[in-house]
């Protein structure tokens, strides 16, 4: 058998190698296939329509496994020199100097990034041609340990609540972890500080609304069983798992987005979906009502003062 094949993606043709390679081992007891190189191919060729435009213009900081999940893990900000040209990269100003991130923009791309063995992509909250300028805003809602998910159920339902008094559109994911992700996308109009302190302003809020649940305590020992409102994403250069992308756990769940009405599903949890049926839930198009041009924050801005008093 050979250890290199060529795939088609688009205009060009990329070589992919080891194809059999195992990046992410079955879950133990059965319920799912190893995932292999060919697989993690195959996966973002049909994912492609659905991830791409979560990708087209932004950073992104590459996850590799070149031996698998039991492996090394490398998180990859500068793009490699033997990357071909026609992958985009930009450069961005960082502390000290610039970093050069590889930028997805298609199929090809895609499946290149799945040869080098990158299993996740973590996207800036910015696109590349305003990179101090976030676009979507993510609260993190991180569980206890040994939580039950219907803790991370019930706190999305309390954000959500929240987010319909701001009158801000929002959608939820899976995270492929532990909890989720709830997104809001905004129009980029404010820097990456303005909209952290609007995040935490939401956050605190929350928490104050339910104390005995949900904290904004950065340190895990000062949580205690309440569930976590993360917000620190949202900070230049900082970046967060990207919808559709695929995780470095067995069973290779996914960073998945869903419809509101699917938060009530018994089955929802942190890795509900995997390689096997993700593509048929981005089917279903779960964020079709975030296309759109994001929220201004100032009028939410004010909503949220008045509720605090």
């Amino acid at each position: 058998m050979s250890d290199t094949r060529t795939v088609r993606a688009g205009r060009r043709t990329v070589e992919v190698h080891r194809p059999d390679k195992v990046l992410v081992p079955a879950p133990e007891g059965g319920g799912g296939e190893a995932l292999t190189k060919a697989g993690l191919v195959a996966y973002h060729r049909a994912v492609a329509p659905f991830l791409l435009p979560q990708l087209r213009g932004r950073p992104l900081m590459l996850e590799r496994h070149p031996d698998g999940v039991d492996g090394p893990r490398f998180m990859q900000k500068n793009a490699s020199a033997h990357y071909p040209d026609w992958i985009r990269r930009v450069e961005v100003d960082k502390e000290g100097g610039t970093v050069r991130h590889v930028v997805c923009e298609d199929t090809a791309t895609l499946v290149y990034l799945a040869d080098q063995a990158c299993l996740t992509l973590h996207r800036w909250l910015s696109r590349a041609d305003a990179p101090q300028r976030p676009d979507r805003l993510v609260f993190d809602l991180d569980p206890a340990d040994g939580a039950d998910f219907a803790q991370v159920r019930r706190a999305a339902h309390d954000l959500g609540e929240l987010l319909d008094e701001l009158r801000l559109p929002f959608g939820l994911m899976t995270t492929g972890s532990r909890g989720l992700h709830a997104v809001v996308p905004i129009r980029g109009d404010e820097d990456f500080d303005d909209v952290r302190a609007f995040a935490k302003d939401v956050a605190e809020l929350l928490a104050e609304r339910h104390p005995d649940r949900l904290t904004t305590a950065a340190r895990k020992k000062d949580r205690g069983e309440r569930l976590y409102l993360d917000v620190q994403r949202n900070a230049y250069a900082q970046t967060a798992v990207a919808p559709w992308t695929v995780r470095a756990r067995p069973g290779a769940p996914v960073a998945a987005p869903f419809a509101r009405e699917q938060l009530d599903d018994p089955a929802l949890d942190a890795r509900r979906w995997t390689v096997a049926d993700a593509v048929e839930q981005a089917r279903t198009k779960p964020w079709a009502e975030l296309t759109g041009r994001g929220r201004s924050l100032g009028p939410a801005r004010r909503r949220l003062g008045a509720l605090r008093g």
